[in-house]
């Protein structure tokens, strides 16, 4: 693993700090990652087969939270990827931060999926923060000393995110919430919040964006929600009732919401569909050792024609996947003008491909695939809902259509 330095009272990856300088904000046109990128995946790739893969069944079994791991990742730089390194971020592109994902999602994807979340929160607080609210909550999200969880969803608005009805009205120092946000990932645990509310009026223009600490009067939450996957991390409701929020936790002016929202939800679909892309890799390799080993009628499953048109086809979609994902990765980099199109595209292609990946591996195990004491079926149910969050995939197609229809 990396060596770590103090700088600023931080504890910084030495090795990742290094890359970070060397990688970040470089243009590039070739699909094939150079020999830094090359680096992280290795140790995000080494952190996951020590750290997640030997618990991931037994943290989804018991739905366990594994916050002590998270924190050992956070000392790899993972707590805040893309978020500048004055308080504590690695500073790295988007690309550099779909490379680490994808091999973290190979150990475990509902955990990776939580981190991607919690670096989205710090990557909003660190572009659109004031230098005091910079100060205040990155260094101990970067560190994951805090956890942070996004909370844009509601009842009756899931990707008609305009449509939120949450409410936030100035009273003196302080605006007061009320509604409720649901299928927050974390929540409960999670120490910081990113609510977004309705200030104004009707519509994407009346929303603004608040910081909110666990703790604040009139914050509560609901039950532990029981989900088909992604059992490694708690999603509960957030309510806010008579939430009390200083002014000086509006991140940003008001009526900036939606627009944080939507950047902040184009770098969330690059990085779920690296989650996805590292349950396809890891759901690939599971199928490979078992068709090797498993015999029928007298031969073992890689020498039948079927298993390996099967196989290639998978590497096929993974591969095109991939460089999906990398392109609108790059984009993003790029602030090109297209982005938001083609993280879209990316999300939908890699999503979808990548389920059926796991679905056809867990087909390559037989009867064995259904059984839980096979990996395969924890892959197959993490990345089954990646089709759904940031921006169900039948949305992201209508999104794409409207950039065709203009």
């Amino acid at each position: 693993m990396a060596s770590l330095l103090t700088i600023s009272s931080r504890r910084v990856p030495t090795r990742l700090g290094r890359l970070a300088s060397a990688v970040s904000h470089q243009t590039r046109h070739y699909s094939v990652i150079d020999h830094d990128q090359k680096e992280l995946q290795n140790l995000a790739r080494a952190f996951a087969d020590k750290e997640f893969a030997p618990k991931m069944q037994e943290w989804d079994e018991n739905q366990h939270f594994p916050i002590d791991v998270l924190r050992r990742g956070a000392e790899l730089g993972f707590g805040g990827l893309y978020t500048r390194e004055d308080v504590g971020g690695s500073g790295l592109g988007r690309l550099e931060t779909s490379v680490i994902f994808e091999a973290l999602s190979t150990g475990d994807v509902s955990t990776t999926a939580y981190i991607t979340l919690h670096n989205m929160c710090s990557w909003i607080i660190d572009e659109f923060g004031t230098e005091a609210q910079r100060q205040k909550y990155l260094p101990q999200i970067t560190s994951m000393e805090k956890l942070a969880s996004y909370c844009l969803t509601e009842p009756g608005a899931g990707s008609d995110a305009a449509g939120l009805t949450t409410t936030a009205v100035k009273k003196g120092s302080h605006y007061v919430l009320n509604g409720s946000k649901a299928f927050i990932s974390g929540a409960g645990a999670s120490d910081v919040y990113l609510v977004i509310a309705r200030t104004g009026g009707s519509g994407p223009k009346g929303t603004s964006c608040f910081i909110v600490e666990k703790g604040f009067k009139g914050l509560s939450f609901g039950k532990k929600e029981t989900k088909l996957g992604w059992n490694s991390q708690p999603t509960r409701a957030v309510i806010m009732e008579d939430c009390e929020v200083p002014v000086e936790n509006l991140l940003g002016a008001e009526g900036r919401g939606f627009s944080i929202a939507m950047k902040g939800l184009n770098g969330s679909r690059i990085n779920i569909g690296s989650c996805s892309l590292g349950a396809a890799q890891a759901s690939i390799e599971e199928a490979v050792g078992h068709v090797k080993v498993r015999k029928q009628f007298g031969k073992v499953l890689a020498d039948f024609q079927n298993t390996q048109f099967k196989l290639a086809d998978m590497a096929t979609s993974l591969l095109s996947s991939r460089l999906m994902i990398r392109h609108a990765a790059r984009m993003l980099d790029q602030n090109h003008p297209n982005a938001a199109s083609y993280c879209a595209m990316a999300k939908v292609h890699a999503t979808d491909e990548s389920f059926k990946i796991c679905d056809d591996s867990l087909q390559l195990h037989g009867g064995y695939g259904y059984l839980k004491d096979y990996k395969i079926n924890v892959y197959l149910r993490d990345s089954r809902v990646h089709r759904i969050l940031g921006g169900a995939n039948e949305v992201m197609r209508m999104a794409v259509s409207r950039t065709l229809l203009v």
